[in-house]
């Protein structure tokens, strides 16, 4: 089973995931968690690229490209492995990510990214989505104390983007929940912690249950 998660900066993603798997290990079950961009040593290559704030001059067509490339790797040799092997997979981002960001945020059009997606998955799509929804005026300052208290490279490229360029993309993530409201299950981010990550766990164990799994 592959299940993923979306949201605007800051909106807490991580922590539910993490959250998530060990609540999930704790039922006996094999989980492999997993990030995008990034996931295995030739996409987390590509991530640095993306993440990088003194990439400013990249244009939305080579990020678009990128991300792509580093999913398509990640995929080929991290995802398919891991469902092959029966594990439940649980990614923070996929091809939602790219809609929401380079298709609303940037203006590129939805056909062509639809195609370059589609090209970049092979036929691979989440049995579960959760959108954790976060106000921007909540999310962004979040993410922005985040890589200010962090030891490693700042990765904030997209952090440094207008709010009007967030709005977006929240409004992009809600749009592609209405299209696809079997797979996209919204939660509310401004939940305290473990409310969320209790709802969440009850979501993810019950589409377990009714024995869903990965379309490959």
């Amino acid at each position: 089973m592959f299940i993923t998660f979306e949201g605007i900066e800051g909106c807490g993603k991580t922590t539910q995931i993490k959250l998530l798997a060990a609540h999930l290990l704790q039922h006996d079950l094999q989980v492999v968690l997993t990030r995008e961009p990034g996931g295995c040593p030739i996409a987390d290559q590509i991530r640095a690229i993306l993440l990088d704030a003194d990439n400013s001059a990249m244009h939305p067509s080579t990020e678009l490209l990128l991300y792509c490339a580093a999913r398509s790797q990640h995929i080929a040799q991290i995802i398919q492995p891991a469902l092959q092997s029966g594990a439940l997979v649980l990614c923070d981002r996929f091809s939602d990510a790219t809609l929401a960001y380079q298709h609303f945020g940037r203006g590129i059009e939805r056909s062509k990214i639809d195609l370059l997606n589609s090209f970049a998955v092979q036929g691979l799509k989440p049995d579960l989505t959760i959108l954790i929804d976060t106000d921007i005026n909540i999310g962004l300052p979040r993410a922005k104390s985040r890589i200010n208290a962090s030891q490693g490279p700042r990765e904030e490229r997209f952090e440094l983007e207008s709010n009007a360029f967030h709005q977006r993309v929240r409004d992009g993530y809600l749009q592609l929940a209405q299209e696809d409201p079997q797979r996209v299950v919204v939660v509310n981010g401004a939940a305290t912690i473990d409310a969320l990550a209790e709802e969440i766990a009850a979501n993810v164990l019950a589409r377990i249950k009714a024995g869903s799994h990965a379309v490959c």
